[in-house]
């Protein structure tokens, strides 16, 4: 019985799995999906969605849920063991970003169903961090700004969802967006243009070279 009962488990994790990883595609694909479309897209019944998410809105907010837990992921391993505060920022934003450009419509889709007051409660560690950062780099000349740390914090959060919004009505190049939206961060922050292109394009190279050695890693 308790074999079984694991089983069920189990299968039941899977099913959820699946269906969220369904759910997102087919969400991206037609922000106006059904759960009947989503069901038969994942290959089960209805009422087999509806026993994991009561509803639509559920189902939207998990995938919030998700993609703030991989934005967390990737800002926390892309600050690990840099000590300057204008490097982590830019290595920060351009690892979120990649991220973000991944979940950009479901953020424009959640917007409907999840309020942008609920959205920015799931992102408040993040913006914690932020703060931290920015007031580093403020208190050691980096970075210059009248707005203390946490209120320049919310200015950076709103810059990216602007950035966002621009990719998704086609005025900025999705392959462009994410050093543009790194750089404007930065320089929301004080830091002269010059120095912080020339950052985010040094940041940029040396993330571009580590993903091409682990691929080769990998394939090796």
């Amino acid at each position: 019985m308790g074999a079984m009962t694991t089983g069920n488990i189990s299968r039941a994790g899977t099913n959820r799995r699946r269906i969220l990883d369904v759910a997102l595609a087919e969400l991206l694909r037609d922000p106006d999906a059904s759960m009947d479309q989503i069901a038969r897209a994942a290959g089960v019944v209805r009422r087999t969605v509806y026993g994991h998410f009561p509803s639509r809105e559920a189902l939207i907010s998990t995938l919030v849920d998700g993609a703030v837990e991989a934005l967390a992921d990737a800002d926390a391993r892309a600050r690990e063991g840099v000590t300057d505060p204008a490097e982590s920022v830019a290595r920060s934003v351009l690892a979120l970003w990649e991220i973000a450009d991944r979940y950009r419509l479901l953020v424009a889709l959640a917007q409907r169903t999840v309020t942008v007051q609920g959205i920015r409660e799931r992102l408040a560690p993040l913006r914690a961090n932020k703060a931290e950062l920015l007031r580093q780099g403020l208190t050691q000349g980096v970075f210059h700004s009248p707005l203390p740390p946490a209120a320049l914090a919310y200015v950076h959060e709103q810059l990216l969802f602007a950035v966002m919004e621009a990719v998704n009505d086609g005025l900025l190049a999705a392959e462009e967006a994410g050093r543009s939206a790194t750089v404007t961060v930065l320089t929301a922050a004080g830091m002269p243009a010059g120095p912080a292109t020339a950052l985010v394009a040094r940041v940029s190279e040396e993330r571009g070279t580590e993903g091409r050695t682990e691929g080769r890693v990998e394939g090796a």
